[in-house]
C-alpha cells in the first residue's frame, strides 16, 4: 500500500530511534576488541574468535525475529520490549567488573547483540513500510542514517571527554546510554508516523525462504554481504593502525569524529546523485572513492596525521553511500510487493541484518586471528609487524570492494530500481 510522504517533522521523529541504536553499536565493533585484549589482558586471538562466536550465533537468529515481528505484535512494540536489555547488556559489556573473562565478554555480548537486533529489525521494517516514491525512500533512509551517524559521534568522541584513561571512559559511556535511549525512542515511538500493516501467516522456513527465493534481493545481499566485510575490517583495526602506525593513540577520537561527521555531511550529496543518476550508479561511485582513498591509506608511516585525517574524510564521505542506498534499494524491492498481502519487510531485514552481523564477524574473527598469525601485537614497533598491520586495515578492504563492485555491475538489469534503468 502506497503512503502519503512523511511530513518533515515526522521523517525527523522516525530517524530519532537511529541515533541511540548506533551509539550502541560502535563501541562493540571498534572498541571492545581493545577493551578486552588491551584494557583487561585477554589474548587478542581469543577475543577475536569470541567476537566471531557470539556474533555468528547471534546472526542466525536475526531471521527468527525478523519473521516473528512479521507475524506477532507491531513495529514499535517489538522496539519498546527490546531496548530494556540493549540499555542493561551494553552496561554490562563495557563496565566489566575487575577480573572479567572470555565467559563474561560472550555473555554480555550475547544480550546486547540479541536486544539490537529485534530492536533493529523492527524499526528498519518500520521504516521500509513509510514509503511513497523510489525517492522518498532514499529520503527515509537518509534521514535515518543521519540520526545514526550522529549517535556513532557521540560515542566516538564520548569515551575521551568522559575520562582520560580509555577504560574509565568506556565505563561511563555505558552509564550514559539509558538516559539517550529514553530520550531519542520516546521520540521516534510518540511522534514518528505509522503503516496499517496486516499480519503475516507464513510458517517459520516458508516465510524465510520466500525472501531468498526473490532473485533480486539475493544479489542485492550478496553485493552487500561483500562491501560490507570490506568496511567492517578498516573499523575492527582501526585504533591499532592509529596507535601503532600512525603513533598518535590520543588523535583516535578526533579521528573517528571526522569520518563519520563526513559521512552525515555526504548524505544529501548522495540523495541527490541518486536521484539524478540511479542508486545503484551512485553506490557504485562510493565504492570507487572507498577504494583510492585505502591504497593511500597503506602508504601512510609514522606521524602522517594531517594525511589520516584527509583519508578519514574522504572515506567517511564514501560511507554516507554505502548507508544510505542499500537499504533504499531493499526498500525499492520490498515496495513492488505492495498489494500483494501482508508486508514480509521483517523478515527481509532480518536476513539483512544476518549479513551484516556476519560481516562484522568475519571482520573480528578473520582479521584479528590474521594479524596475529603475521606477527602483529598491540604496542608492536617492528617494521615487518607494522607493515602486516597496515595490509590488513588498508589493501584487504581494496580486494574485497573491488569484488563488490564487480557484481554490481554485473547485476546492474535487477539491482536499478523502478524508473532508473538508463
Amino acid at each position: 500500500m502506497a503512503l502519503d510522504a512523511p511530513t518533515r517533522g515526522g521523517l525527523l521523529a522516525y530517524g530519532a530511534l537511529g541515533l541511540p541504536l548506533a551509539f550502541a553499536a560502535l563501541p562493540i565493533y571498534v572498541h571492545v576488541p581493545k577493551l578486552y585484549a588491551d584494557g583487561l589482558g585477554l589474548p587478542l586471538a581469543a577475543v577475536g574468535a569470541v567476537l566471531l562466536a557470539v556474533r555468528v550465533v547471534d546472526g542466525l537468529t536475526d531471521p527468527l525475529l525478523g519473521w516473528a515481528s512479521d507475524r506477532w505484535a507491531s513495529r514499535p512494540q517489538w522496539v519498546i520490549g527490546a531496548l530494556p536489555a540493549l540499555a542493561l547488556g551494553l552496561m554490562a559489556l563495557l563496565a566489566p567488573p575487575a577480573g572479567a573473562g572470555l565467559a563474561w565478554l560472550a555473555l554480555a555480548l550475547v544480550a546486547v547483540t540479541l536486544a539490537w537486533s529485534a530492536a533493529s529489525i523492527a524499526y528498519h521494517a518500520w521504516g521500509a513500510e513509510l514509503q511513497a516514491s523510489t525517492h522518498e525512500r532514499t529520503r527515509i533512509t537518509a534521514v535515518r542514517e543521519g540520526f545514526a551517524l550522529a549517535g556513532v559521534m557521540l560515542a566516538a568522541a564520548l569515551p575521551s571527554m568522559l575520562a582520560a584513561d580509555e577504560v574509565a571512559g568506556l565505563a561511563r559511556l555505558a552509564w550514559l546510554f539509558p538516559l539517550l535511549l529514553a530520550l531519542f525512542a520516546g521520540w521516534t515511538l510518540l511522534r514518528a508516523p505509522r503503516a496499517p500493516r496486516q499480519p503475516a501467516r507464513q510458517a517459520l522456513w516458508a516465510g524465510l525462504a520466500a525472501a531468498l527465493a526473490h532473485r533480486p534481493f539475493r544479489r542485492l545481499l550478496t553485493v552487500f554481504a561483500a562491501n560490507g566485510i570490506a568496511a567492517a575490517i578498516p573499523s575492527v583495526c582501526v585504533l591499532f593502525f592509529v596507535a601503532d602506525v600512525l603513533q598518535a593513540e590520543s588523535s583516535a577520537g578526533l579521528f573517528l569524529v571526522i569520518y563519520f561527521a563526513a559521512g552525515a555531511a555526504s548524505l544529501p550529496a548522495w540523495v541527490a546523485l541518486a536521484a539524478r543518476v540511479g542508486k545503484r550508479r551512485a553506490w557504485g561511485a562510493a565504492m570507487v572513492l572507498a577504494m583510492a582513498v585505502f591504497v593511500w591509506a597503506w602508504t601512510l608511516e609514522g606521524g602522517q596525521t594531517v594525511a589520516f585525517a584527509l583519508i578519514c574524510l574522504l572515506s567517511g564521505a564514501a560511507l554516507g553511500a554505502d548507508l544510505a542506498l542499500p537499504p533504499a534499494m531493499l526498500a525499492d524491492q520490498l515496495a513492488r510487493y505492495a498489494g500483494r498481502g501482508a508486508s514480509p519487510a521483517g523478515a527481509w531485514f532480518g536476513w539483512w541484518n544476518l549479513v551484516t552481523k556476519a560481516n562484522l564477524a568475519l571482520a573480528a574473527g578473520l582479521a584479528l586471528p590474521l594479524l596475529g598469525w603475521l606477527g602483529y601485537e598491540p604496542g608492536a614497533r617492528d617494521a615487518a609487524a607494522l607493515g602486516a598491520l597496515a595490509a590488513v586495515y588498508a589493501l584487504l578492504p581494496v580486494v574485497l570492494k573491488g569484488g563488490a563492485l564487480a557484481l554490481l555491475l554485473a547485476w546492474r538489469g535487477e539491482l536499478e530500481s523502478e524508473g532508473e534503468m538508463r
